[in-house]
């Protein structure tokens, strides 16, 4: 009987195929190199992995290897194994007959070789994987485990469309003129959209807006005095040297730190862009100011549009116009219910605001998806106070005065306290699933004290995987970290001819960063990574959410028995099969070979 077909794995296909490709560049590696120019032998591919892949030293003075061999032929080992941990190095051979090359040439064979590597092996239609609609695990989560599934409201079960922000600057604007007295000339600045973006770093005394890292280091290119950017020495000047941004001096855990705030509301994106066009204004306008004063002035200014009800009235006033995807979150409130899951709401807003919302979006029957319902809930400081007590709302939102001793389905409840909250549900840990949008006022403390499960709602995502979906984005990308790689690999190379190509390369790299920040924003990119790492954002988003997707819908996409598992990335003393690796050598050390001596 014959045997059934071997099942091979998509990725373990793809090593095999990427691993074929390498041994085919080492073979050819060799020709490339005795050609007086070195680019066009070989074939495409030819010796950009291939040198450095194999253990062939990319040192000054170093032989080329002649000889060569075919693809899946045995090798014999041609020198001693090194000590443990190093591969066996191959001793350089001194009775090579191949003609010299210049450095300058045999650099740049190594360059285009290696740029014929990146577009071989990028498949066909691999920027086409990226779907905006799917839901990416920072840890492990079952859905067969969770019975529980609660909810902010703002940007969460409702989404709002660009208008809103537009009507919160010039409000906010106008209070700056009118309550504060600033000058009218304000009014001719209007509402730039997509000027900010969100997880920024504003430094209140310096009135800086600039975008940090993962590590508190500012990346260059990235700040702002009003709407102008920056340049490079003088935030080193601003810094003491360094563009690092010391611990006490950033943000704190809730983001609100005395000297720098960094803005992780969605709603904070027009504050943000009334800060630089008041700078601007100031400045251009050679107008003597203190930017703590305007710092606080402009946070005053969009607090009262929140305080005095303007968000709430235009967007009932105007749900339409809005209010975005209503239908996808009645459809999610539906499956849930149908499957016998438990629903509860906890949000900052008031009951008439959520009301006119969920009616429009599910229906006047809203109520009756959830177990409970939480208004004017105070977040963050809700997960934290355990003394302010629940008080219950009438069906026109007037506050009862009884005490609470139970949260039952259909009632409306204002304030409280996680700490009764828990105690009155007995709903705890990881069968509790709850999505917000903010970091740390919806889901830090969730996480870190509570241990329930969390899922970060990020509709930025959307238009960022469509950027990273292109053609021109994933080449870029990849280009780029292929030739950071080959710098790194031929940086023992320091003769005044390699010195003058790494200086070409060095420039090219430099326009490739940029380009690669401005296809997601000119000012600022994108709001995950810096040049080459994670953003401050993106380190809180891996931190205090368990899953992260562009819109509550995306649960659509699954069945409530899917286990969510996170990609194993790689760490960097780890040899992933990752492009630079790839084209310029597991052989990470220049000074391999001696080191395996000395040893």
């Amino acid at each position: 009987m014959r045997s059934p077909p071997q099942r091979v794995e998509p990725l373990a296909v793809e090593r095999r195929e990427l691993l074929l490709s390498l041994q085919a560049v080492r073979s050819s590696g060799s020709r490339s190199r005795r050609g007086a120019g070195g680019a066009g032998a070989g074939g495409a591919g030819a010796g950009g992995a291939g040198g450095s892949c194999s253990s062939d030293p990319d040192r000054p003075g170093a032989d080329v290897p002649s000889s060569t061999e075919p693809p899946g032929a045995k090798k014999r080992p041609k020198g001693p194994v090194g000590a443990p941990g190093v591969g066996a190095v191959r001793r350089r051979s001194f009775t090579s007959t191949a003609a010299p090359m210049d450095k300058r040439s045999y650099l740049w064979a190594r360059y285009h070789d290696l740029r014929r590597l990146v577009h071989d092996l990028i498949p066909p239609g691999a920027c086409n994987l990226l779907n905006s609609s799917t839901i990416y695990a920072n840890n492990e989560v079952s859905l067969a485990e969770v019975d529980i599934y609660g909810f902010d409201y703002d940007y969460t079960l409702a989404l709002y469309s660009n208008a809103l922000n537009t009507m919160i600057y010039n409000t906010a604007r106008s209070f700056l003129i009118e309550h504060f007295k600033y000058p009218e000339g304000l009014r001719k600045y209007d509402y730039i959209p997509n000027f900010a973006a969100r997880g920024l770093h504003y430094d209140i005394q310096k009135g800086l807006l600039m975008k940090i890292d993962a590590f508190h280091y500012i990346q260059p290119g990235t700040v702002y005095r009003g709407l102008s950017p920056v340049p490079d020495e003088e935030v080193l000047q601003l810094y003491g040297g360094t563009y690092h941004v010391p611990l006490q001096q950033d943000s704190g855990f809730y983001g609100k730190g005395p000297k720098v705030k960094q803005f992780m509301d969605i709603f904070s994106i027009p504050e943000m862009t009334l800060l630089a066009v008041a700078n601007d204004f100031f400045i251009t306008n050679d107008i003597e100011y203190d930017p703590v004063h305007l710092f606080k002035d402009v946070s005053e200014a969009i607090g009262m549009v929140h305080l005095k009800g303007y968000m709430y009235k235009w967007v009932m006033q105007d749900l339409d116009k809005f209010i975005l995807r209503g239908e996808e979150t009645d459809a999610v409130l539906h499956t849930l219910v149908r499957e016998g899951k438990k629903l509860f709401l906890i949000t900052n807003s008031p009951f008439s605001f959520v009301d006119k919302g969920m009616t429009y979006m599910v229906g006047g029957n809203w109520r009756d998806f959830f177990d409970v319902v939480i208004v004017q809930a105070d977040k963050p400081h809700f997960f934290t106070d355990c003394i302010k007590p629940f008080r219950r709302l009438d069906d026109k939102g007037d506050q009862r005065w009884d005490k609470i001793t139970s949260l039952e389905k259909g009632q409306i409840y204002k304030q409280g306290n996680l700490f009764d909250f828990l105690r009155l549900t007995g709903w705890r840990g990881s069968k509790v699933l709850y999505f917000g949008d903010h970091l740390y006022s919806d889901l830090a403390d969730l996480m870190l004290r509570h241990g329930w499960r969390t899922a970060a709602i990020v509709p930025e995502l959307e238009q960022e995987t469509k950027v990273v979906s292109t053609d021109r984005y994933a080449l870029s990308l990849t280009w780029l970290q292929a030739l950071t790689g080959l710098m790194e690999r031929l940086q023992t190379h320091r003769d005044p001819e390699s010195k003058q190509v790494f200086q070409e390369w060095q420039k090219e790299r430099e326009e490739l960063r940029i380009m690669t920040k401005n296809v997601f924003n000119p000012q600022f990119g994108s709001i995950f990574r810096t040049c080459h790492n994670p953003t401050y954002f993106s380190r809180r988003l891996c931190r205090f959410s368990d899953v992260y997707m562009a819109s509550l819908s995306c649960l659509l996409n699954y069945d409530l028995s899917y286990t969510f598992y996170p990609r194993r990335t790689p760490l960097q003393h780890e040899a992933p099969l990752w492009m630079d690796q790839l084209c310029t050598g597991c052989l990470k050390t220049p000074f391999l070979e001696e080191m395996s001596q000395i040893r």
